[in-house]
């Protein structure tokens, strides 16, 4: 298992820059990292969104983590940015120290700093390993995937 340098830098759209040992001191952390001038980030947007939202209320934070400045992730995310916690990773700084390779990717990071479960690319197979383990490590509902209007 890896794990990430508690010092990487998680900048929010629309506050302050905090590691991501302060993101995860007391709740799990689950991004989904993608980059708005990509066909497959935006194919694989609503999908993700769900993902997600389903963990709304679980003990993880969950977030989007978008390779751009602050202005272009809004722009792409539209109404996602206000219902999902929006990091912005213009040079893909953070998404490289948590091994993302591809984009779309979801990484699940635990308290301690370990990487829990990370799938690099669009492969539901693997998405749904990350998910279906978070959930059962949140005691939570597991995410349906793929569902009829998934990307393929």
């Amino acid at each position: 298992m890896s794990s990430v340098s508690a010092d990487v830098e998680l900048q929010p759209v629309d506050g302050e820059s905090l590691t991501i040992a302060d993101q995860t001191a007391m709740f799990h952390l689950v991004v989904v990292a993608i980059d708005p001038y990509t066909h497959e980030s935006a194919w694989i947007l609503e999908t993700a969104g769900r993902i997600l939202t389903n963990f709304h209320g679980a003990d993880c934070r969950v977030a989007w983590l978008v390779r751009a400045p602050a202005v272009d992730a809004e722009a792409f995310l539209g109404p996602w940015a206000a219902r999902v916690l929006t990091f912005a990773d213009p040079e893909g700084t953070a998404i490289r120290a948590l091994g993302g390779t591809e984009i779309p990717a979801i990484v699940h990071v635990g308290t301690d700093l370990s990487i829990v479960g990370r799938a690099d690319g669009w492969d539901p197979a693997e998405w749904k390993a990350v998910t279906d383990n978070l959930a059962e490590i949140m005691a939570w509902n597991k995410v349906p995937l793929p569902r009829p209007g998934d990307p393929v």
